[in-house]
Order: structure tokens, then sequence, then C-alpha cells
């Protein structure tokens, strides 16, 4: 079963020209040697047909397994019992080639009772005409149902194993995908909000106070600088979050928008992991009081370390409510899956007197495992 390239899998066409093997039979029909010549034909075309019939659905689970494969071997085996017996001679390597179509067709627990009961009914109808020159029919037949299976099953098990690593490669790239696409979400959705504030604290402070609206400008310059750094390092997937980081530029952000921030740490210092994904929260949170939050004049950050848990809260004190009222987009949600996959968990709700919080929670031992920042790995 040669003349498959390397690497694929054989296929219909690999057992086909194994009819080769009747041609004596079809010489001694061609060549009048063979008694009533016209049940020697029709016996031929039978098996032939079936024999096309079963290897050919024999490559498909379902079809391999239905009954109508299954009747079309019994036929095939009556046919084949019929011509041996009758005619014997070259008609006794339609054996063999029976033993083809039964190890394509037949896998698993019938496999073996079927190959050796062939076998030894091979061997008596030969053993019948040939006597001891029956053995190389015998072992035809049983090598031909054994080997035909064996190599199709492996064929089989390599084939999924490479439909699986397939299957792997694809989601790798979709997790990926989804990656960048989150953290471009985060990245620039932070950034923008951040520009557009201190583009607009710029515009108003520049008609009286042409000092503090270049400090905005140069704010401006400098975190642009820093979104294209960002961006770098989140398309090659090295970038880890900070805590500390996020805090320090939601004071400014917030400072610019009118907003006064006020932040109270406790417990024992955060895992890195912890810290970055926080920081992502702080991130989000802070974006979204910016962009969302209708009148907001005050915002309160408090972590909490634990040796079990770590806590994050963000609350502000907006008539709109922060994002109250906004359905939870891209940020949230990826936030919520980054947390989930760390073992921790995600809220986002209007606050008791009014306004927003989002509550971020951690084990207090984030593992190294765990996603971190944009694109940790």
């Amino acid at each position: 079963m040669t003349g498959n390239r390397p690497g694929r899998r054989p296929t219909t066409f690999s057992l086909l020209p194994w009819l080769l093997m009747g041609m004596g039979a079809v010489a001694n029909l061609v060549q009048g040697e063979t008694p009533n010549p016209w049940i020697g034909i029709l016996g031929l075309l039978v098996f032939n047909s079936l024999y096309i019939h079963v290897v050919w659905r024999a490559f498909v689970k379902e079809l391999r397994e239905s009954t109508p494969t299954r009747v079309a071997l019994a036929v095939m085996t009556l046919v084949t019992l019929v011509l041996a017996i009758g005619y014997g001679g070259s008609w006794l390597m339609f054996f063999p080639l029976l033993g083809l179509a039964v190890g394509a067709a037949l896998r698993g627990r019938w496999l073996a009772p079927a190959g050796l009961g062939l076998t030894a009914v091979a061997a008596v109808v030969a053993g019948f005409h040939e006597g001891w020159d029956a053995v190389g029919i015998t072992y035809g037949t049983f090598l031909s149902v054994m080997v035909t299976a064996a190599i199709l099953s492996l064929a089989d098990t390599v084939g999924e194993l490479r439909d699986a690593r397939e299957e792997l490669a694809r989601r790798a790239v979709e997790k990926e995908r989804l990656r960048f696409s989150r953290d471009l979400h985060d990245l620039l959705g932070h950034t923008l909000s951040v520009i557009v504030v201190k583009a607009e604290a710029a515009r108003r402070l520049a008609p009286r106070a042409p000092d503090a609206a270049l400090e905005q400008i140069a704010d401006i310059e400098s975190v642009g600088r820093q979104a294209l750094t960002e961006i770098r390092e989140a398309v090659t997937g090295y970038r880890e979050g900070s805590l500390d980081t996020e805090l320090a530029s939601a004071r400014s952000v917030l400072a610019a928008a009118g907003v006064t921030l006020t932040v109270q740490r406790s417990g024992p210092p955060l895992t890195p992991q912890s810290e970055a994904l926080l920081g992502w929260v702080v991130r989000e949170a802070v974006t979204n009081v910016v962009r969302h939050g209708g009148a907001v004049t005050r915002c309160e950050i408090g972590v909490r370390g634990g040796e079990e848990r770590v806590r994050l809260t963000v609350t502000d004190d907006g008539v709109g409510g922060g994002v109250a009222g906004v359905a939870p987009g891209n940020g949230l949600t990826g936030l919520t899956e980054r947390l989930t996959a760390a073992g921790g968990w995600l809220t986002a709700h209007p606050g008791p007197d009014g306004g927003f919080t989002v509550t971020a929670e951690l084990p207090g031992e984030v593992g190294a495992g765990a996603p971190g920042g944009v694109g940790a790995r």
C-alpha cells in the first residue's frame, strides 16, 4: 500500500490496485480454462464491485460501521467461497483480496475474530485444492487482514493527532488575537481618554494661564510617547502592568479632569502578578470615570492586602454614576476574564450612596502562571 506521499493518510486508491491479484482468474476465463465461464464472469463482476464499494466506504468511520458495509462484506465472503471452492487455482487469490477488504472495513473487537476465521476458511479451501501449497494463500490472507488494519489504524491515529495539533494551533492563534485585541483596548482606551482630558484642560487654561496650558500640552506629549512604548510592548507580548504606575497616572489624569483622588493602601506588599492585574483594574476604572462619569468631583481608590485575599475598590461620586447605566464593554469584560483566570473576580455596579463602584479581588498569592499585565507570559 505504497504510493502515498509521506505524512498523508492512505486513501481508497491505495487498495484499488490490489484488484490486479485477480488477473489470474481473468486469464483463465479468457483462455477458456474455466468451466461454466458465465458463473465466473458474474462472480468476478460482483466481487470487484463489492470490493470497490467496501474499500470506498472504509475510509469514512460512519460508513465503515454501517449495516450496508457489513452486508457487502458478507456477500463478498459468500462469493469468494463459491468461486474458490468451485474453481480453485487462481481463484483462491480472492481470499487475500477479501482479507484486504476485511482489514479496511473492520476495526476494534471484530477484527481479530473475523481475520482468524477468514484465515482458517482460506486454509481449508486452499488445502482442499492445493495441498501443502495452500500455505501461501493462508499466510497471504492473514497478512492482508492484519497488516491492512494495522496500517489504516495507525494512519487514523496519526491523522487524529495532526488534526488535534492543527486545532491547538488554531486556538492559540485565536487566543493571541483576543489578547492583542483586549490589550489594545486597554492601552488605547485609557491613553486616548487621558489625551482628551488634558487637551480640554489645556484649551481651558490657554486664555488665562498659558504656562499651565503648556504643562498640560507637555503631559500630552509625554502620554503619547508612553503610549507608543506600551503599544510596542503589547505587540511583542511582553508587558507587565504596575499598580504604582497606574495610581500615579490616575492621579494626573483625574486632576486634569478636576477630580480629587484619594488613595488608601494597607496590608503587606503585593506579588508582581497581583500588582499587574490590579494596575489594569485601576486603569480601566479611571478611564471609565473620565469617559462616562457625570459631574464626578471625587474618586477613591482603596487597596487592602492580606495573606488570603487582596481587594481593590474604585468609587466615585458622579451624578451619572461613573459607568452606571453603561453596559459592560470590552474593558470590564476583559478584566473579568483576566481576574477569573487568576482565581479572582470583578464587579461593577452603582454605589449605595450614588456614584459607581468597581471592586476586584484576587487570592493573596497569585501564581506565576496567572495572567498579569498585557501579554504576560
